[in-house]
């Protein structure tokens, strides 16, 4: 089995953000960026599938050449080899089509990928990639088992979860559940050195053009001063003629 995991190059959620040019751009000065983390629960299932199923493992992201570390992580993680695209990646049907590319010319039987980026949390990509594909989709996904050409997964629904049957090619968005946080790996100095070994291929885009682009970016509003209140008289009050909550 041949599996394509995709990557987000985002920022820490600690990082501090900011935007530059009238709040066009995103300022990445000082910013750490990390694997995106819906990605790396992900990635994470792909190494089990590897080491039990002997599956193989590329991991591919559509960026520059700063997202080169991002993508040595996951090698360093387990990952066989890894695909850059060269191509800016401004928005999300210009990523999804350069992807698709990368799987037709791979061959690849399972992608696997975040159901959203923790950055713009637009929950595009991986739908957009299985219809450009023609594969079957499951989003939200939280569990999955491959027996052959059968996909077996779970998915999360309001109010409770689903049990859906599929079957290879498929695209499959995971999030937390698909494997827990305590089973996600550090990379170690082995991993690392290793890492360095394998390949990262850069290939130039097809060419797809970005469907939309952005006006501008708005930081939310600061949070207004704390009241301090040591009574529940005066809380009470508060809540009914101010805050308008009772």
């Amino acid at each position: 089995m041949k599996i394509l995991v995709c990557i987000s190059h985002v920022p820490d959620t600690t990082s501090k953000i900011n935007f530059t040019d009238n709040d066009t751009k995103f300022d990445t000065n000082g910013v750490q960026f990390v694997i995106n983390p819906y990605d790396e629960f992900s990635l994470t299932r792909a190494m089990w599938f590897k080491e039990k199923q002997g599956a193989s493992v590329t991991v591919v992201n559509v960026g520059g050449a700063a997202t080169e570390p991002t993508l040595r992580k996951a090698l360093a993680i387990g990952a066989d080899e890894a695909i850059r695209v060269n191509a800016e990646p401004t928005d999300g049907l210009l990523v999804a089509k350069e992807l698709a590319e990368v799987v037709k010319n791979g061959g690849y039987d399972l992608v696997l990928a975040g159901k959203e980026s923790a950055d713009y949390n637009g929950q595009m990509v991986p739908g957009m990639l299985a219809s450009l594909l023609d594969f079957n989709f499951v989003n939200g996904c939280v569990g999955i088992e491959v027996t052959g050409n059968d996909v077996s997964l779970e998915r999360e629904i309001d109010g409770g979860e689903e049990k859906v049957t599929s079957v290879l090619p498929i695209v499959v968005a995971g999030q937390k559940g698909i494997v827990e946080e305590k089973d996600l790996r550090i990379p170690n100095m082995r991993g690392i050195m290793m890492a360095r070994k394998k390949p990262l291929n850069v290939v130039e885009p097809s060419g797809a053009v970005a469907a939309s682009s952005t006006q501008t970016f708005e930081k939310p509003a600061p949070k207004g001063a704390v009241k301090l209140v040591d009574n529940v008289d005066d809380l009470i009050n508060l809540l009914h003629n101010e805050a308008k909550a009772i």
